[in-house]
C-alpha cells in the first residue's frame, strides 16, 4: 500500500508539498513534527498517516495506521487517491508517474 511518485527531484517535491501546506495552497493535508502526513478533512483526519521516504528516483509514501487501529480498505483508497489527486493538481510537472500499490509493501503498517 505504497504511493510512488517517480521524479528526478524527490527532495524538491516533498519540500514543495510541505510549502504548499504551510502557505495554505493545499488545505486538505497536514503534517506533524515527524514529517508524516494526514488528510485534514474532518471525515478522514488522522485515520491514517503517510510517511514519506526519499529514494534516488522517487518519492515514496507508506501508509501508517493510527495507534490501536487498523487501516480499512476505504481509508486506504481515500488516502492514496487523494494524495495522487493533490500531486496531479499542484505538482504535475514535478513527477512523471504516480503509482499506488494494491497490497502492503515494505514500510507499510496497516
Amino acid at each position: 500500500m505504497a504511493i510512488n511518485f517517480l521524479t528526478t527531484a524527490p527532495k524538491a517535491l516533498i519540500a514543495a508539498f510541505k510549502n504548499a501546506i504551510d502557505e495554505e495552497t493545499i488545505v486538505t493535508w497536514a503534517y506533524d513534527t515527524d514529517g508524516d502526513f494526514t488528510h485534514s478533512a474532518e471525515q478522514w483526519n488522522k485515520k491514517a498517516w503517510l510517511r514519506p521516504e526519499i529514494q534516488t528516483d522517487r518519492l515514496v509514501f507508506n501508509i501508517i495506521r493510527p495507534e490501536g487501529f487498523k487501516v480499512s480498505t476505504e481509508v486506504y483508497a481515500i488516502y492514496h487517491g487523494r494524495i495522487i489527486e493533490s500531486f496531479l493538481a499542484h505538482f504535475d510537472k514535478s513527477f512523471t508517474n504516480g503509482i499506488a500499490t494494491a497490497m502492503p509493501e515494505t514500510g507499510d503498517l496497516v
